[in-house]
């Protein structure tokens, strides 16, 4: 088996399943309202990712309407996001074993920080 599959399996039952849940939550709360529905398909995508992160990385751009949005995601969802990504990044880097996981749940919270302009590859 590659290691990636089991990273990414370990991954979703030691708190990747809990992002990508709270991912998918925000994005039918921002679904709710027409103006909200770019930053739910946006959820929807990075909840995909959340779930099966390793392997996997995030690109941005720098256009002017991407950081717009961005500014709005913030001030609604993004910091939520990013404060509990950052804390289990937290945790789970206090085991030499956890470093991994760790920095997946680190680029998750600067995804969550700025979803528009971000791609996966």
């Amino acid at each position: 088996m590659e290691l990636r599959f089991i990273g990414n399996i370990l991954w979703c039952f030691l708190g990747g399943g809990l992002i990508a849940l709270l991912w998918f939550v925000v994005g039918v709360i921002c679904c709710l309202t027409i103006v909200g529905i770019p930053l739910g398909v946006q959820c929807f995508k990075f909840a995909g990712f959340t779930l099966w992160p390793f392997g996997r990385e995030v690109r941005y751009s720098e256009r002017t309407v991407d950081v717009i949005w961005n500014i709005l995601w913030i001030l609604l969802f993004g910091w939520e996001l990013a404060a509990f990504s950052f804390v289990l990044g937290l945790a789970w880097c206090i085991t030499i074993v956890g470093i991994p996981f760790g920095i997946q749940a680190f680029k998750f919270a600067k995804l969550a920080l700025m979803p528009f302009g971000a791609t996966v590859v």
